[in-house]
């Protein structure tokens, strides 16, 4: 059987069925068309016209599949978001951070003075989600097997004794993490593993965490005496370090009236553990195109000291600056922040929208920086006004 291909210019090319081939030609554009006539036996049949890329209708029905998806995830945000609002006045930024983090498999550091609803925020997330959730008082007296779980010794109705492992707290979706910094080192170290690889080693055994699985941690950043600051090890793994401010006047008049008229809010759960995990796995899916991926290196590799990029200020002010793992909690934070606005591809406004809190416990200002009142945040702003954002290239 021979095949004869024609486009619409005439050209033709003709092979055996089983050596059909599809050139690219690179002055063709899509959507550019073949046409094909069959000969067999004497008969002549001439079939339908063909794309040059056959996938493309497929494609096109998947970006429709996908388009409904943010469409739907956008409702669901705002639904979300309705409901916290029920009990949290205000303290919009704190929530998009939280949910960003959430809908990305990040953890949350929460830095606030006392009374601002850290906690109540926390606990607001966990309801409105249909997850288990478990709350830790870290106090200096904490051990890490009141974390991880322990082994008991058990003895059965026949009298032999073995070992069982109680689970701690932390086998739970929701982990939250009171007041982080008034336990020891040691014990803060036992979520090391947690946070990164979702699993906890208890002797010679391994178990795995649920899915998913969350930390959010509170800190009370004014308290010294009886604290123990975070290790630098244990800060990189937190997606955001929140900073949970005063309300405004208006809205403080609304959390008097609230708290103080012995009404109570009732919230509704709006997602499942499943429907997070499937979110998880369909955010990570947004583009991020190659200048995105260009714009965060080129503000990561900024912030540290030691590198030819680093601006002056950076140099002088700076001791060390952010890793690797800054850049992907970037890109994957910016992912959240565009799904939650409908959007199918990140932008530089998203990327400088979580640069903050991304960056604010990445980076380390020296004695000078101190002196001279400047602030972790206020080194990450002027950076952002320092790096460019990327200009798209117009072809004409």
């Amino acid at each position: 059987m021979m095949i004869r291909w024609q486009d619409g210019n005439g050209r033709t090319e003709t092979a055996e069925r089983k050596q059909i081939r599809t050139e690219e030609d690179s002055g063709s554009e899509i959507g550019h068309h073949f046409r094909a006539t069959i000969f067999s036996e004497g008969l002549s049949f001439r079939l339908v016209e063909q794309s040059f890329f056959a996938g493309m209708n497929s494609n096109m029905a998947d970006k429709r599949d996908f388009d409904e998806f943010l469409e739907k995830f956008e409702k669901h945000r705002e639904l979300m978001v309705g409901e916290l609002h029920k009990v949290i006045v205000g303290q919009d930024e704190v929530i998009e951070q939280i949910l960003a983090a959430i809908f990305t498999g990040g953890h949350c550091l929460l830095m606030g003075v006392p009374g601002l609803a850290k906690t109540l925020i926390v606990s607001t997330i966990a309801k409105i989600l249909d997850v288990q959730f478990k709350r830790i008082q870290f106090t200096p007296d904490l051990m890490p097997s009141d974390i991880t779980g322990t082994s008991v010794l058990e003895e059965s109705d026949t009298g032999r004794r073995e070992f069982r492992f109680v689970h701690g707290p932390v086998f739970t979706n929701i982990l939250l993490a009171d007041e982080i910094n008034r336990t020891p080192p040691k014990t803060q170290a036992a979520l090391l593993q947690s946070m990164q690889e979702h699993e906890v080693t208890v002797g010679q055994k391994t178990y795995d965490l649920p899915d998913p699985f969350f930390v959010i941690a509170t800190q009370n950043p004014i308290e010294q005496e009886g604290t123990y600051p975070l290790p630098e090890a244990q800060l990189d793994r937190f997606m955001f370090n929140i900073k949970v401010d005063y309300p405004s006047i208006e809205e403080e008049e609304k959390i008097l009236e609230a708290t103080t008229s012995g009404k109570t809010a009732e919230v509704r759960k709006i997602l499942s553990a499943k429907s997070i995990l499937y979110l998880q796995k369909q955010i990570n899916t947004i583009e991020a195109s190659p200048l995105m991926i260009s714009y965060v290196t080129r503000v990561i590799r900024a912030t540290r000291p030691g590198d030819g990029s680093a601006p002056q200020f950076v140099q002088d002010l700076i001791d060390w600056g952010a890793g690797p793992r800054a850049g992907q909690y970037l890109i994957t934070g910016a992912k959240a922040i565009a799904a939650m606005d409908g959007r199918p591809a990140i932008s530089p406004a998203d990327i400088r929208k979580i640069a903050v809190p991304v960056l604010r416990h990445r980076i380390s200002a020296n004695f000078q920086a101190q002196a001279e009142g400047y602030s972790t945040d206020d080194l990450v702003r002027r950076l952002l006004e320092e790096i460019p954002e990327p200009s798209v290239p117009k072809y004409e």
